[in-house]
């Protein structure tokens, strides 16, 4: 895309089906590379990802060659493969239907890239839905609570 430039950071974040503790502590590095790598193909930069057992967080520099749900579903799709073909688990592994996405500004992005980093410290004292309520709060994103969160 000639003459085309932006500079648009998005944090996603998206949650285990049924908000199950399976992705294992001891593969989270490996998942992380590997879901960097499909941000990377799909031409956007990943800034910071972190993996909790029951939700994903990622912080992208975003390249407005695709829509973000493609993006979204793209990343999601192929990484839920690449789980499902991992001796990880028992069960099949999937994630969780719909997403959140946050934007910010450059000025932002040290800020946003050492919270998502520093994710395992900040669940010593929030829970993930007290977190993700407080993201659609900040953001004055209008939700039904009871479309959030799909539990057994």
């Amino acid at each position: 895309m000639p003459n085309t430039y932006s500079q648009i950071y998005l944090q996603f974040v998206f949650a285990v089906k049924h908000r199950q503790s399976l992705i294992p502590k001891e593969h989270k590095e490996e998942l992380h590379k590997y879901l960097t790598g499909i941000v990377q193909n799909r031409k956007a930069k990943m800034i910071a990802v972190h993996c909790m057992p029951d939700h994903t967080h990622l912080f992208v520099g975003f390249k407005p060659v695709m829509s973000i749900s493609d993006f979204v579903k793209e990343v999601k799709v192929a990484s839920n493969e690449f789980i499902n073909d991992k001796p990880w688990m028992k069960q099949k592994f999937n994630w969780q239907e719909g997403y959140g996405v946050f934007s910010y500004g450059h000025s932002q992005i040290d800020a946003v890239a050492k919270y998502v980093l520093n994710q395992e410290a900040h669940h010593q004292k929030k829970t993930f839905k007290e977190e993700y309520l407080e993201f659609l709060e900040k953001f004055v994103i209008p939700y039904d609570e009871k479309y959030l969160f799909e539990f057994l």
